[in-house]
């Protein structure tokens, strides 16, 4: 509303700025007509008294004009700034907030390095187009229409020289247009690449230094940065046509004036004056085209991330909220989560990743799964937190469907640490007690000493105050797994999902750890991936995975005698004596 109201007082002040430009010229004409009008009979002194009068109130009114059409200016200024920034605000508020309910379907549809691009670089090239060019669009039509009207009824001669200018011009911005916007479109898809390519060399610094590919990734960058610059050469060398094209065109129609002017005013056909207010006129018609060529300037690469911008805004989640926040039937002794006939297959895939997976899992157990790089396991407990949606079957938290409870309400009965584990720039404190979690200090030492991390927080020097750098590049991996589990019990939820989380702990610690949580989480249901036998082999039901099949289900005891490719896995890592 506010946005309409700035728009309207825009329009109008243009309006009153192209009237104040327009109305210049007429007090110009009377100054020189006064100039120019024989008083015979009145001596040389005599004269200018007659004459200072006129001139100096048409002066005036001209100085009035140039000051009112410069205040106007002034304001419009300030007020299409004020639109453009409050629209890239909320252009780019609404992006985000629709990245942030993104499923990884939709985040590697778009990809990571151009939804970075499509939030950051494509909303300031709309907002830049909108602070140029909302006081061009409404000045430009007002200003072209009424000046043509000003000029129609001077001279046919010159409304025909002025008519011709216009049409090369138009002409000229129809063929740069053609030639340049197919460029803008690559520009951005291009700078998508050079954002990407930035985004891998500094993620993977560590990698690309101990492997000494440091010539790799320079040749890679190079590469694209030289194709981004030859695209955005061609387009800036094309547009660079318009000024000098612009300025000759200005300094042609200037010539043909005074050129069809020498003829027509001696013939008396039209007076000195009309010659001046002509071209007065003619360089107001020139500038409303002007400015549509700064629109024109703008326009191909605003639109072209106007549209990246709205396939973000119009993309469907495949991933929906539900409207249910808890279930209902708390007095029923139901399993905590049950996969029924559970099939899974990537979008666009044709093979399923995983085929008919059943199982219950009770509260206060522990369900471990093992398999072969790419069986699955990752992707099947990814599926209970919606990260992904099953394509066949469902699965149920205490009787309800996963789809039906609410995302906000189904993210607060889990607490999840992936493969990776990620902590955010600000303190250890803060990554423990991270989102909408409310937990106190005690329950965020608890949470540290649970994850057997006190140690070392202890020794960082200010403890839960100690900085954590981005993505904690200050924390070993170790560290960083073990303050990703102590977020997780800090948020105190009733099911646990450790995707592999264990992996960069030694082998006392794990045990330590999982003896913690098994002792303070009693009640809570926890999914565990691991690779090591040994961190899994105490667990209530170990679901052994083989290509998205399950082959397997029992304790570690059962699954030795039952199941071959679970004796495999285990005797590949340990001795009989130690099974």
């Amino acid at each position: 509303m506010i946005d309409i109201i700035f728009i309207l007082i825009v329009a109008g002040l243009v309006v009153l700025q192209v009237w104040l430009d327009l109305s210049t010229p007429d007090y110009m004409m009377v100054i020189t007509n006064e100039l120019g009008r024989p008083l015979e009979g009145l001596k040389y002194g005599e004269i200018w008294e007659v004459r200072i009068p006129v001139i100096l109130e048409n002066g005036g009114y001209m100085l009035a004009c140039a000051l009112g059409s410069l205040a106007s200016a002034i304001i419009v200024g300030f007020f299409t700034a004020n639109i453009a920034s409050r629209f890239g605000y909320n252009l780019r508020k609404k992006v985000y907030n629709k990245i942030q309910n993104f499923s990884l379907t939709e985040i590697n549809q778009f990809s990571t390095a151009s939804l970075i691009t499509r939030t950051t670089n494509d909303v300031t090239q709309v907002q830049f187009f909108i602070s140029m060019g909302l006081q061009s669009l409404l000045k430009a039509p007002v200003l072209a229409i009424w000046a043509v009207t000003k000029i129609l009824n001077k001279s046919w001669e010159w409304s025909v020289a002025t008519g011709v200018t216009i049409g090369i011009l138009l002409l000229m911005i129809s063929i740069i247009v053609i030639f340049a916007l197919p460029k803008f479109k690559k520009i951005q898809t291009l700078t998508d690449n050079i954002n990407r390519v930035t985004r891998e060399n500094l993620t993977g610094i560590r990698v690309i230094r101990a492997a000494n590919a440091e010539d790799y990734q320079n040749e890679k960058f190079e590469k694209c940065n030289d194709e981004l610059t030859k695209n955005n050469l061609f387009a800036n060398r094309v547009m660079g046509i318009m000024s000098p094209g612009m300025t000759l065109l200005m300094s042609g129609l200037n010539l043909a004036i005074y050129w069809i002017g020498a003829y027509i005013v001696k013939d008396y056909e039209v007076g000195f004056a009309n010659l001046i207010v002509f071209t007065s006129y003619a360089m107001q018609v020139v500038m409303a085209f002007m400015l549509l060529i700064m629109i024109f300037i703008l326009m191909p690469r605003a639109l072209v991330s106007a549209k990246r911008i709205n396939e973000v805004l119009d993309s469907k989640n495949s991933i929906v909220s539900g409207n249910i926040e808890a279930a209902e039937n708390k007095n029923e002794k139901l399993p905590s989560v049950v996969f029924e006939n559970v099939s899974f297959k990537y979008p666009d895939a044709e093979e399923y990743v995983l085929k008919d997976i059943s199982f219950e899992a009770n509260e206060g157990e522990t369900i471990a799964f093992i398999g072969s790089t790419g069986s699955g396991k990752s992707t099947l407990i990814n599926l209970i937190p919606r990260l992904y949606d099953t394509t066949e079957g469902s699965i149920k938290i205490d009787g309800v469907d996963v789809k039906d409870y609410k995302i906000e309400n189904l993210n607060k009965m889990i607490g999840y640490v992936p493969q990776r584990g990620v902590l955010f720039r600000g303190t250890v404190s803060s990554n423990v007690n991270f989102g909408d979690n409310d937990a106190d200090e005690e329950m965020i030492k608890h949470s540290i000493s649970v994850a057997q991390a006190s140690n070392f927080v202890s020794r960082m020097g200010k403890g839960l105050e100690s900085e954590i750098a981005e993505g904690g590049t200050n924390v070993s991996g170790g560290q960083k797994q073990r303050l990703s589990i102590a977020r997780a019990i800090a948020r105190n939820p009733k099911i646990f999902i450790f995707d592999d989380s264990f992996s960069a702990l030694d082998y006392k610690t794990d045990r330590k750890l999982r003896s913690a949580l098994k002792k303070h989480t009693s009640n809570v249901t926890k999914f565990i991936v691991a690779q090591r036998i040994g961190t899994i082999k105490d667990a209530d039901k170990i679901i052994v995975l083989d290509n998205g099949n399950m082959v397997g289900i029992g304790k570690h005891d059962e699954l030795l005698k039952t199941c071959p490719v679970y004796k495999e896995i285990a005797l590949s890592q340990l001795s009989k004596e130690e099974l």
